[in-house]
């Protein structure tokens, strides 16, 4: 077969083509009898405009609204930041009016997974270590790092010792808002089914304390170990009594050293209970797919994007649940998602945390069209809205069953949305405080990404990024612009969330990243 054109058009309504590779100047487009040739040189990712367009004029690309032309531009001319802004936004919201039911397969598909006592499917066995508030971080990490890989070669079933170290937890009023969503986000994280176990360690004085936590949270009966009557248990209990949560303050203790002593201790009991799991055959109904998408480039909504989205579809469609965030990064492709949202109610939720965003942003002078990043507009991005309808692709063409709060429990089957900021440490932590139990993050800049408990699985949008840096990205979907379609790559990766919920390890797992990921998103005053 001839080798691709050196352009691609996405949709016959766009304005603009987008260079599948370097485009020299001189090199030219065709369709059918009509043609345009490039006057400069366009970058990989980058449009060039077909059309005659004047100051003011709509650009469209995937068929859709991504900004307003600031001069005119004439065929064969580099479009982006230097002659296309955002402009004013318009949007006709329909809802269920396109809602696709898709086909269930006949045979059902399983992974190797720990089952829970509880009923629930992991597919990593980790033991954690809740920090309440910075002040008890270091204790933290201190006592995650008495566990090395030496140590716990002797545990074969153990993936780690992770310690959830952040930066909040104090200076805010108590009980507002934002301490209400670190709890939910702490929570989240402390019964998250590749949790096998885990500590709670605080300062003590702290706006956030543990033992509002637990209680607010109905972490009480946090673990099997509540109820085990571990000595570890009640060893770091007030009052010896077995059912109460594995808790400690660092002024209450006595200090750092007698904090980390406690821990270490009693993790050192926990390691042979929690190695003792095995995995087992789990349907794949089971998983909770959280997607991403971070140092974005203007390949990303051709390539890596949409075969995720064909991955996702394929899961929900055997009754898995994949889910979809970032709300500053649908913002302009919104009205997408809700004439598939299953309900009004469904859609109203959604567009009430893009006026949130809007809102937010406000307050701080700013707008949302600050996203696309630096990387994103070298990688081709010009406007929110471009990168927005690229970002959607993800989420597939299943219809839109539920829409999420930060951090909040995700218990709806189907293609659902959680409302995060685009920042991806931010983004994925409130995904996997909401359940998700892998991850697949797509990357046409080379973002290095990781969050313990949980394996990201990483995509390239290109293939220039996935030679570069091979010991980063699991998946090369840039082949999409070299020929292969968009089914073979979603199918590759597909089965790839297969193989790693089983326990194969991905690549970011494999360089130890995922440690210093955790980010719960704070988004009021600090006082």
């Amino acid at each position: 077969m001839p080798a691709p054109g050196p352009f691609l058009r996405l949709h016959p309504n766009d304005d603009v083509v987008v260079a599948r590779r370097p485009a020299a100047k001189g090199e030219s487009w065709f369709e059918g009898d009509f043609g345009v040739i490039a006057g400069q040189a366009i970058d990989l990712g980058h449009k060039m405009a077909v059309r005659t367009k004047s100051r003011g004029d709509a650009i469209r690309k995937y068929g859709q609204l991504i900004g307003f032309a600031t001069e005119d531009i004439a065929p064969g001319e580099h479009v982006h930041v230097h002659n296309l802004a955002m402009g004013d936004r318009r949007f006709e919201y329909e809802f269920g009016t396109e809602v696709m039911p898709l086909h269930r397969p006949v045979a059902p598909r399983t992974f190797q997974g720990y089952r829970r006592p509880d009923g629930r499917a992991a597919t990593r066995n980790y033991i954690g270590i809740v920090s309440t508030v910075n002040c008890s971080a270091a204790s933290s990490r201190f006592i995650a790092e008495a566990f090395d890989r030496e140590l716990l070669s002797s545990f074969p079933n153990v993936d780690g010792v992770i310690a959830l170290t952040h930066k909040g937890g104090c200076a805010m009023p108590f009980d507002c808002d934002n301490h209400r969503m670190l709890n939910r986000t702490l929570a989240g994280f402390a019964r998250h089914p590749n949790i096998a176990a885990y500590v709670i360690v605080g300062l003590g004085c702290e706006t956030a304390q543990a033992s509002f936590l637990t209680e607010s949270q109905n972490l009480i009966e946090l673990t099997d170990w509540s109820k085990s009557g571990s000595s570890a248990v009640r060893m770091l209990t007030e009052n010896g009594a077995a059912q109460a949560p594995l808790m400690m303050n660092i002024q209450d203790v006595g200090g750092v050293r007698k904090t980390v002593e406690r821990g270490i201790a009693a993790i050192r009991e926990m390691l042979p209970e929690v190695n003792k799991v095995q995995r087992q055959p789990i349907p794949i109904a089971e998983l909770v797919l959280g997607m991403n998408c971070g140092g974005s480039d203007g390949a990303s909504g051709i390539t890596a994007n949409p075969a995720l989205g064909v991955a996702s579809d394929r899961l929900v469609a055997y009754g898995g649940t994949s889910a979809l965030a970032e709300t500053t990064e649908v913002y302009g492709g919104e009205h997408l998602l809700t004439r598939r949202a299953v309900s009004r109610a469904v859609g109203e939720k959604l567009l009430g945390q893009i006026r949130w965003w809007e809102d937010y942003c406000r307050k701080f002078g700013t707008t949302i069209d600050g996203n696309p990043s630096v990387g994103n507009k070298r990688g081709g991005l010009t406007t929110i809205f471009e990168k927005s309808l690229g970002a959607i692709a993800k989420g597939g063409t299943a219809p839109l069953s539920a829409v999420y709060d930060y951090a909040e429990p995700m218990n709806d089957k189907g293609f659902v949305f959680m409302d995060t900021p685009g920042f991806d440490p931010a983004s994925v932590t409130g995904l996997i405080a909401g359940g998700s139990n892998i991850v697949v993050f797509t990357t046409g800049r080379g973002s290095c990404f990781g969050c313990k408990p949980v394996p990201t699985i990483k995509v390239a949008t290109n293939t220039p990024l996935y030679e570069r840096m091979p010991e980063d990205m699991d998946i090369n979907a840039g082949r999409i612009l070299e020929g292969a379609s968009l089914d073979e790559v979603g199918t590759e990766i597909f089965e790839k969330i297969i193989s790693v919920a089983s326990g194969e390890k991905t690549l970011s797992e494999k360089q130890g990243i995922g440690d210093d990921e955790f980010c719960p998103f704070l988004p009021g005053p600090m006082l």
